[in-house]
């Protein structure tokens, strides 16, 4: 069984995320248990401060090291990876996913106010984080590392219902369609309908990599168009240029 835990000021705010319908069939299944952990549990005195003035001056409070050292060292093992989820820290990507959900024990730590002791980093494995913006806290970017690590597990998701899915081949998905045929004259397309799954499969590679082109080109400069979606698009315009 997977284990994830989270070290947080502030449990409650997994209460509801926990609760969600793949994370509970993925505890439900015991495919993955997830430990959310309280880091006040760990500091001292009856208020339990967990933060303190920066050494040197400057504006806001920063998390002190004891306490979530102590917390660290409590709940990871030698076979613990562990992350700060930071700005600074590695941008998560469909690669980086599938890499986090080969790990058997993960332990990502969020923090709060201006920063953390610089200490604590030396305490951990790395840095993980969800883009270039600011947080008031690192328990949204831990919920959203471990959704993504989850419906990868076997078990969680059926089989095949992520080998399609955007980034998972350098592409962002082809357009989806479903019933009614006619809304408000916007028709689902005829090939869709056709039942010829091969025509079907060629009209989705070659929407796939145009939707890329236009909404990600970046995507298109990493990964150049293959052998098979060049085929596909030849198809796709000689078709449409015959409409």
């Amino acid at each position: 069984m997977k284990q994830i835990t989270v070290l947080t000021m502030f449990p409650e705010y997994f209460d509801s995320f926990l609760n969600g319908v793949l994370v509970q069939r993925a505890r439900t299944k015991g495919i993955c248990q997830i430990r959310v952990v309280d880091i006040r549990d760990y500091a001292d005195g009856s208020y339990r401060h967990l933060d303190d003035s920066p050494c040197g001056g400057g504006p806001g409070m920063i998390m002190k090291c004891e306490p979530v050292i102590a917390a660290l060292r409590a709940n990871k093992t030698e076979q613990t990876r562990s992350y700060i989820m930071d700005p600074g820290g590695q941008t998560l990507s469909q690669k980086l996913v599938h890499d986090l959900s080969k790990e058997d024990d993960l332990l990502l730590l969020a923090g709060h106010y201006e920063g953390l002791d610089e200490r604590i980093y030396e305490e951990c494995d790395g840095c993980l984080s969800i883009g270039d913006y600011i947080l008031s806290g690192g328990e949204l970017a831990a919920q959203v590392i471990i959704d993504s690590i989850i419906r990868l597990q076997e078990g969680v998701l059926a089989n095949d219902s992520t080998v399609e899915e955007s980034f998972e081949t350098d592409r962002l998905e082809y357009p989806q369609y479903t019933r009614p045929v006619d809304f408000e004259g916007r028709k689902v397309p005829d090939v869709l309908l056709s039942g010829n799954h091969a025509m079907i499969e060629n009209w989705r590679l070659a929407k796939a990599y145009l939707r890329t082109a236009q909404m990600r080109p970046d995507l298109i400069a990493k990964k150049p168009m293959t052998k098979a979606e060049e085929k596909a698009l030849r198809l796709f315009l000689a078709k449409n240029e015959k409409n």
